[in-house]
């Protein structure tokens, strides 16, 4: 009996730990998830989502997302922040559909900004696309800024939204969490994000509904735990600053609960020469809770001369 005990025991304790480790992500109906959101946005997503489907494209055997259309000869690359995917833009999208091609991407589960500009540029490539326009949130500001260090002559103009500049203070205040994320169980990582969002991000956003519901609905599957990690990665990797040579703007929030103030100074004080808009009380995913305000930034921009 106590032999049998002995290794019976700590099989127990093994299986209830996996139990615990593997315990799956809760999947939440779209309509639950969505059930406190404005109908008519509500409705607009499902519409989008079937008008345009995304495409795939493999990268290096990594498997990229995204849409590409619109009418415009211009073409301005959307890149999301570390909790988005290609369709958190659509009301942009669709706004800017009769003047622009517009693309947007879904970041897979890569760990490098490398591994990112890859796979971005290899879906420009395979679009047609030589010569673009970038608009970035979070940490796609901060790819963007990568990207214009790296590819200066193909971008017309920039746009770093609610981001910051390479610093040291994120992987400083993140040291720790970073170092343990790997090893987290993947509904605790997600369950931790979806406490984020309704305790700073909804907030912030002036308790706006739609926000709150895209990106729990993210949080409930579309997003994996090897994507928080690579986008992590991405976030905390240093590269130096570009001196930019084509226009740059900065959307900025005074109330942005993922942006320290500290970080936002630092991006000003970075590209001194960049437009900036500082907009007031609207939190962090401004393209979700104020999509015509936020075009509307992007529309003058974009067609004012240089």
């Amino acid at each position: 009996m106590r032999k049998t005990l002995k290794w019976l025991v700590p099989l127990i304790l093994i299986v209830a730990v996996l139990g615990v480790y593997l315990y799956p992500v809760p999947r939440v109906p779209f309509e639950q998830v969505y059930a406190k959101a404005d109908a008519d946005a509500v409705a607009s997503l499902q519409a989008f989502r079937a008008a345009q489907p995304p495409r795939t494209l493999d990268v290096d055997g990594v498997n990229w997302e995204y849409v590409s259309f619109g009418q415009g000869s211009k073409t301005i690359l959307f890149l999301h922040g570390m909790t988005g995917a290609y369709d958190i833009w659509w009301q942009v999208l669709e706004a800017l559909q009769s003047d622009y091609r517009v693309i947007a991407v879904t970041y897979p589960a890569v760990d490098s900004l490398a591994e990112m500009e890859s796979g971005v540029l290899s879906i420009l490539e395979a679009e047609g696309v030589d010569i673009f326009n970038v608009v970035g949130t979070s940490l796609g500001g901060y790819f963007a800024q990568y990207l214009v260090a790296r590819h200066p002559d193909r971008i017309l103009r920039a746009v770093f939204s609610n981001t910051f500049p390479p610093n040291d203070l994120i992987a400083e205040q993140n040291k720790t969490i970073g170092a343990a994320l790997p090893f987290l169980p993947e509904w605790l990582v997600l369950n931790v994000l979806r406490g984020s969002f309704a305790n700073s991000v909804y907030p912030a956003s002036g308790n706006d509904e739609l926000t709150l519901a895209f990106l729990n609905e993210i949080s409930y599957g579309r997003m994996s735990k090897a994507q928080v990690v690579g986008r992590f990665h991405c976030v905390v990797e240093k590269f130096e600053a570009p001196d930019p040579h084509m226009p740059v703007m900065i959307i900025e929030a005074d109330n942005d609960p993922l942006v320290a103030a500290e970080l936002r100074r630092q991006l000003k004080e970075t590209y001194p020469s960049a437009t900036v808009h500082t907009l007031h009380g609207v939190g962090h995913f401004l393209y979700l809770n104020m999509p015509e305000e936020y075009t509307e930034l992007l529309r003058e921009f974009l067609q004012t001369a240089p």
